[in-house]
């Protein structure tokens, strides 16, 4: 069945670009709602659907927006809402960046737990993979094939000591989101991290909400959360952009060193090839 909060939940950090404090409601929506945000801070604007055709930048992070108004680095969230098989939420937001927390899904993961899910009414509809698709970008891909259940494989290289190649697999039938994948947090070079800053980005990116790597070594004091956070996180990342698909997946995707363009890609490819896939009701665990 579709599943939603059982009341209010609320978090305030700072945006990872613009640095300014965010503040976010979300609450329980009804049956068939979806997830949707509000800007608070710009009255009379409608809301914006978390889905696919309302995405408008991939550059550093997802952005979906309506009539001028947007919201920006919701693939954090989006993923715990996925992770959690949270169908219907209504995200009141003051700003135009979700906060970044820490740099992980963990804080809104463990407070939406703790605050309680519930079963409502309608079942879940599903997209029903039936014949394989696939998206390339030079030695990038994302493909999904037919399957029971959900998985996904998510594998990234680098050229750094510290990352090299890294591969993980996820089914939330076998894995724990929270322990396995919510903590994983957002990371960078701090080259980059000055780069960004040069063009008024990552104005809110610190050692408390990024891992930071300069060349060979961690400048966080706590070390990395697990010895392959840097898949762990790139997964995070894909459950949150694969969620704009607007429903759940029965099918199992693989990755390589994908992104939040090429993870839009697919998801456009995807919904195009409607030959691929139908929609149903299917019981099971996501």
């Amino acid at each position: 069945m579709q599943q939603t909060l059982v009341d209010d939940v609320s978090f305030s950090g700072i945006g990872v670009h613009s640095g300014k404090e965010t503040k976010i409601i979300v609450r329980p929506a009804p049956e068939n709602h979806g997830i949707r945000f509000r800007r608070t801070d710009i009255p009379g604007t409608p809301d914006i659907q978390a889905i696919f055709k309302k995405v408008v930048d991939t550059s550093l992070a997802t952005v979906v927006g309506e009539d001028g108004s947007i919201v920006s680095t919701i693939e954090h969230l989006m993923a715990s809402f996925a992770g959690l098989g949270i169908d219907n939420a209504l995200v009141e937001i003051n700003s135009y960046e979700m906060p970044i927390m820490d740099g992980s899904a963990e804080n809104f993961t463990s407070i939406m737990v703790e605050t309680g899910i519930k079963q409502q009414k309608i079942p879940k509809c599903f997209f029903v993979v039936k014949s394989p698709v696939r998206v390339d970008a030079g030695d990038k891909f994302v493909e999904i094939v037919p399957g029971t259940g959900f998985k996904i494989n998510c594998s990234i290289e680098f050229d750094n000591p510290l990352i090299g190649l890294q591969e993980l697999s996820f089914d939330p039938d076998l894995d724990d989101f929270f322990q396995d994948i919510s903590r994983a947090r957002t990371f960078g070079f701090i080259r980059d991290l000055e780069y960004l800053k040069k063009f008024s980005l990552g104005r809110g990116a610190s050692l408390e909400n990024a891992v930071v790597i300069d060349e060979d070594r961690i400048l966080n004091a706590g070390g990395l959360r697990y010895p392959d956070e840097f898949v762990r996180h790139k997964l995070l990342d894909c459950l949150g952009d694969f969620s704009l698909l607007g429903m759940p997946i029965q099918g199992h995707i693989k990755t390589n060193k994908s992104g939040h363009a090429l993870n839009h890609a697919f998801i456009t490819k995807f919904l195009k090839e409607k030959k691929s896939w139908e929609t149903k009701p299917v019981i099971m665990k996501l």
